[in-house]
């Protein structure tokens, strides 16, 4: 079976991501930068900017990873929950949380930074417990796009906002078609040189290939009643989302 057949529809998807993610979690923060080339600290940095919580600000950041964006959230002040639905992620962020002095001096200065095990399709909180609601590379890979999305909502106070950080699906055939061909051939290699597995990394173009794209992600927001700026990153080759909610 192919990795697209593998992840064409929602049980499918799940499985394999859950999979997928136990095994590249050790490696992921190499991976962000490396195909990155760099570039994603600063981009996750101008999703927080775009954010600017006050301080006491409730923030969800969703599929959290091993926590970048939660401990930015945090260094601007507000008290932030990481979700993910890995635990080897959630033992790394802690880990990286209590080896870091910055962060450990971070926490004992107010702001809140915990850290747990959950599924951004239930989550684990009551309605509008949050001001802010963020994610790095979640959108595109969570099995039901619109349950994702509903649960956003769901959580989100009135005039709360969302964040997403994501790989686009550009509209142009030939843009995409070389963009999709370029993260094969390197997730390929990757794949092959840190796991043994080319398909490790082929995911990402797979994924993309499935996902509706920024301007529809946009606009399935806007039913919903969310207010939605949407910013081209890398030539728009990866897009922020910015709602919110009315």
């Amino acid at each position: 079976m192919s990795l697209g057949d593998r992840i064409a529809t929602p049980d499918g998807k799940r499985r394999y991501v859950r999979a997928l993610f136990a095994t590249i979690a050790d490696r992921y923060d190499f991976i962000t930068v490396a195909l990155s080339y760099g570039q994603d600290r600063r981009w996750k940095r101008r999703l927080v900017d775009l954010a600017s919580p006050r301080r006491g600000a409730r923030a969800l950041d969703l599929a959290t990873g091993t926590g970048d964006i939660a401990f930015a959230l945090a260094a601007r002040g507000a008290d932030v929950v990481g979700l993910d639905v890995t635990l080897r992620m959630i033992e790394l962020a802690n880990a990286k949380r209590e080896r870091s002095p910055e962060k450990l001096a971070l926490l004992t200065n107010a702001p809140l930074v915990s850290f747990l095990v959950g599924d951004m399709l239930a989550l684990p909180f009551p309605s509008a417990s949050f001001d802010i609601v963020t994610t790095g590379y979640g959108l595109r890979n969570v099995p039901d796009l619109d349950g994702a999305i509903d649960e956003i909502g769901r959580v989100l106070a009135p005039g709360g906002q969302f964040l997403s950080l994501d790989f686009n699906r550009p509209e142009n055939a030939i843009v995409r078609t070389a963009y999709l061909a370029y993260l094969t051939a390197v997730g390929g290699a990757l794949g092959w040189t840190l796991h043994r597995d080319p398909d490790t990394y082929r995911y990402i173009p797979a994924s993309i290939r499935q996902y509706p794209g920024a301007g529809a992600v946009a606009r399935r927001f806007e039913t919903r009643g969310f207010h939605v700026r949407c910013y081209a990153v890398l030539g728009g080759l990866m897009a922020i989302h910015h709602a919110v909610r009315a």
